[in-house]
């Protein structure tokens, strides 16, 4: 996991997590194991430090 500094930033990336967009630009976060979604984030910017998937859709 990542960790925090204690001063206003994280060392190293969420492990174990991953993130993609969705067509109405929300971020879904998800459990990398199981691919359970966890988390919507939907002001249009990313989770921080945490891996973004890569999308085939889009090449």
């Amino acid at each position: 996991m990542a960790t925090n500094t204690g001063k206003n930033h994280r060392e190293g990336s969420v492990k174990d997590r991953t993130q993609t967009q969705t067509g109405s630009d929300a971020w879904v976060k998800r459990d990398a194991e199981t691919g359970e979604f966890m988390d919507v984030k939907e002001d249009g910017k990313p989770f921080k430090g945490v891996a973004k998937e890569k999308d085939d859709r889009r090449s």
